[in-house]
């Protein structure tokens, strides 16, 4: 099938655009560009995408499987939203792959696509069965509709695969919803497709925590799967079927959600790094799309291609895709530490869900509109988000946002999704859910080095790590939550212990306050900051005991003792983040006095892209005053804040904000 030269770059349009210059055409030319480079690795009869990488779990077969299925997917959106113009011959390539992957699956030879089994036991498939049901079901005037009918009954049985077998107990019970859709959208439902949908539908309520948050799955599992699956598919599914009844059930749910989502993505367009599969980039977007194309969604056109394209050029500009037009595993280049074992050299291209707004028809003011600013660039916004237990933090000066976490967890990073749940007394952190903050400009560090944004206690030569994380109180400024503190294996159990800690936001301002309870007399307790990525060499403001200053190239981080803690200093950690090779974090160091209610520390910590024009926190709080479980902290400006850990419950009193 012949080559088509693929159009030169767009000009950028600062005029519609101001903000990013992108328009719908800068959207077509990416994607085109995103294909044509995946498509040279394809087999000779099209049925499997082999990207160069290292394999996943799954095995080489099902990763060239799952380069097929998405990248189809980000063809069915092109070539969907042009209404079915496909100049570079996209579409015609995947439907020859689609009839000879699906010949003889499971057979051991050069095309043959695996079958699909339960999860953990060839179940990857069934993740990419999704994505092929939904191109086909996008563009089946020009794919499925042109198969020969013994090739459309070899793909139905292959799909079928998903519905006769187990998903994982999280978001993959909407990989056979969507199956089942596309196969009644081509009038091969059954009672077997009915079922499907109905099962899915019906853990999705049971997963619904409100304000527009589901867990992925039971427990409290919350990230960016909450927009890119669980919103994603079964809405996209009502959409796509006139399902006027369901698109009035699930569509008020991502109105609530984009309303406090929205503010998680930096004037830059990062989204916030926070939980798993963050490889996939700018599938971050897709949430956003969605409201735009239900029309559910609380967000002005010109604010919605605001952060969709601004979340597309983030990455475009900082090396994602790579010279050679292909989506590598990492953020922006490689990172090991973004990954998971179930991630191979075609998951990145889950970044194809960003490109759903190409289903947003031409016409619409989301594209001919003017571009106006992000949320995050409006004034300093504070947003308690109670259901999930995540309070978000931005300020419009530097366009930056943070997540403080006091809620979501995930118990094991090591493990193929979804993660089973291991002993808890011997679970790890996991570094991309445990930690008590995230940004859009920093990254966690990871598993191996210090941890950054992380209370934890010391004891023979180990620190705790913070699994289960139990919400506690919540305001209009402020959350709070506890943990059991646990230690790897050979580190002591403390089964009555616990920590009990507050975050409040003000500005770019962090308190944070944290109560043991039941630790030993005389234990070491560790607070840090934010990690920055910095050079080598790189040296850090601040004398122990002081506050310590951290300036990178984006971002400076700040953090300071203000009750309990005794010293200070910076760590190292070589591996840095997914946002440089190396990095630097602050850190607070007390001990557990004697008292039977516990004891008490006051830091204050900041985040803040103003660069050397960033105030000390010296200044900011001007009195910490603690008695019992009682902390008093009076604000530069003459506001007082109480916090309050005795009584019925924690409370939080007097001028927060």
């Amino acid at each position: 099938m012949p080559e088509h030269p693929l159009p030169p770059a767009p000009e950028e349009d600062r005029t519609l655009s101001p903000y990013t210059g992108y328009t719908r055409a800068h959207w077509e030319a990416t994607g085109d560009r995103l294909l044509a480079a995946a498509l040279r690795y394809a087999t000779p009869g099209h049925a499997l995408l082999d990207l160069p990488g290292p394999p996943s779990q799954s095995g080489v077969r099902s990763d060239g499987l799952e380069g097929f299925a998405r990248t189809f997917l980000l063809a069915a959106f092109r070539t969907a939203g042009a209404s079915g113009k496909d100049p570079h011959g996209f579409l015609e390539r995947y439907t020859a792959g689609l009839a000879r992957g699906t010949r003889m699956p499971g057979r051991d030879d050069a095309e043959s696509w695996p079958e699909i089994g339960h999860h953990g036991i060839q179940g990857q498939p069934m993740v990419e069965s999704a994505s092929v049901a939904l191109a086909l079901r996008l563009t089946a005037p020009w794919t499925w509709d042109t198969l020969p009918a013994a090739d459309q009954d070899r793909v139905e049985q292959w799909l079928r695969g998903a519905l006769r077998h187990t998903p994982a107990p999280n978001n993959w019970y909407l990989f056979p919803l969507t199956v089942a859709g596309f196969l009644e959208s081509v009038g091969r439902g059954d009672a077997e497709t009915r079922g499907a949908i109905d099962r899915a539908l019906g853990l999705l309520d049971g997963w619904y925590q409100g304000q527009g948050w589901y867990s992925d799955g039971d427990g409290r599992s919350f990230d960016h799967y909450n927009g890119w699956a669980l919103h994603f598919y079964p809405l996209l599914h009502a959409h796509l079927a006139g399902d006027r009844a369901l698109l009035d059930r699930l569509g008020p749910r991502l109105r609530e959600f984009l309303d406090g989502f929205a503010l998680l993505f930096d004037a830059n367009g990062a989204p916030i790094h926070h939980g798993r599969s963050l490889t996939y980039r700018f599938a971050a977007v897709t949430a956003v799309a969605l409201g735009a194309l239900t029309g559910e969604t609380p967000l002005d056109p010109g604010v919605t291609r605001r952060i969709l394209s601004g979340g597309l050029r983030h990455f475009v500009d900082r090396g994602a895709p790579t010279a050679d037009g292909l989506l590598g595993l990492g953020w922006y280049g490689p990172h090991e530490a973004t990954l998971q074992r179930y991630s191979g050299p075609g998951s990145p291209y889950w970044a194809s869900k960003g490109f759903l707004s190409l289903l947003i028809p031409a016409g619409d003011p989301v594209w001919t509109a003017t571009e106006e600013r992000a949320p995050v660039e409006g004034a300093d916004r504070v947003l308690a988000l109670p259901a999930p237990g995540l309070l978000v933090q931005t300020t419009g000066g530097d366009g930056l946002a943070r997540l403080h976490n006091h809620g979501s967890y995930k118990l094991d990073s090591r493990a193929p999704e979804p993660e089973p749940e291991p002993e808890p007394e011997r679970a790890p952190g996991n570094p991309l859910y445990a930690r008590l903050a995230y940004s859009t400009r920093t990254g966690p560090t990871s598993a191996a080095n210090a941890a950054d944004n992380h209370v934890a206690l010391s004891a023979r030569g180990l620190r705790s790590a913070r699994v289960r994380i139990h919400p506690l109180g919540a305001g209009r400024d402020w959350l709070a939550s506890w943990h059991r503190p646990v230690f790897p294996a050979g580190g002591p159990v403390l089964p009555s212990a616990r920590i009990e800690s507050l975050t409040l936001a003000r500005g770019r301002l962090e308190l944070r306050v944290h109560r043991t309870v039941g630790v030993p007399v005389g234990t070491p307790v560790h607070q840090s900051g934010w990690a920055v990525a910095v050079p080598p060499g790189t040296v850090p403001e601040g004398d122990q005991g002081a506050e310590v200053r951290l300036d990178g190239p984006e971002v400076t981080s700040q953090l300071v003792g203000l009750y309990g803690w005794e010293t200070s200093c910076v760590v190292r950690t070589p591996q840095g983040t997914a946002f440089g090779p190396w990095a630097l974090v602050p850190e607070l160091t007390g001990v557990v006095g004697a008292g039977e209610e516990g004891a008490v520390f006051v830091g204050l910590a900041s985040l803040t892209g103003e660069g050397g024009a960033a105030a000390p926190l010296a200044g900011q709080v001007v009195g910490v005053e603690v008695s019992g479980l009682v902390v008093a902290v009076r604000w530069g400006g003459g506001a007082c804040t109480v916090v309050d850990f005795g009584g019925e419950g924690l409370s939080v009193t007097g001028e927060t904000g």
